[in-house]
């Protein structure tokens, strides 16, 4: 007997029992009636039995061949059975993803899209975490992680979804104690926050002309 199961074979032979001769078997699955006699003979050839009997008007399976058959129709079906489920799988998304986004755009942005790909993909269980923090992706098992600024691993695969400009800002009272027209060097010296979730958080270019700080 063969160590690979050529299951092709078992094909050939269940279609011959069902049609009932080698020209209809060959004609049900578009080949040549050669073919189908070839796969026969290889398959009696590996089991070392006469699966079928050949008389002038018909093919009938032998006692090992009615025993073969039944045995074939199982393991067809679950092989049919077995690719069926995994085109399902392939072409209906399932299982858990986990993410983790900022918290305001998490809410603004993450929150409605998570609703809309939970339409579109019902059987997907989506757990969000909105946390202004960098998560080790590794370490939590996140498998995906939307963030604001600068990979911190070269190793992690990215894909920019926009952009975003770095502006200074200030409160209504402290913008009234600062005058309008300030210099770079100027600016420098304001007391101020950093962003440390930035690339540089606390190095800050200013440049006017040919005036820089």
């Amino acid at each position: 007997m063969s160590d690979l199961l050529n299951l092709n074979r078992l094909i050939f032979f269940t279609a011959v029992v069902e049609a009932g001769s080698f020209t209809a078997a060959a004609d049900r699955m578009g080949v040549a009636k050669a073919v189908v006699s070839h796969q026969i003979a290889r398959l009696e050839e590996e089991l070392g039995v006469t699966l079928l009997m050949r008389t002038t008007r018909r093919l009938h399976a032998t006692e090992d061949g009615k025993l073969f058959y039944q045995r074939c129709v199982l393991i067809l079906r679950e092989a049919e059975a077995a690719y069926g489920e995994m085109s399902l799988r392939n072409a209906e998304p399932s299982g858990t993803l986990t993410l983790t986004a900022p918290l305001d755009y998490g809410a603004a942005v993450v929150a409605p899209t998570i609703a809309e790909y939970r339409k579109a993909n019902p059987q997907m269980h989506v757990d969000v975490i909105f946390d202004d923090s960098v998560s080790d992706l590794i370490a939590e098992k996140i498998d995906l992680s939307i963030r604001v600024g600068w990979l911190s691993d070269s190793s992690h695969q990215a894909r920019r979804l926009g952009t975003f400009e770095q502006i200074l800002v200030a409160t209504p009272a402290v913008a009234s104690g600062i005058a309008t027209n300030l210099s770079p060097a100027d600016v420098a010296h304001l007391p101020w926050i950093a962003n440390r979730a930035l690339k540089n958080a606390l190095r800050w270019t200013f440049s006017r002309g040919k005036e820089e700080t």
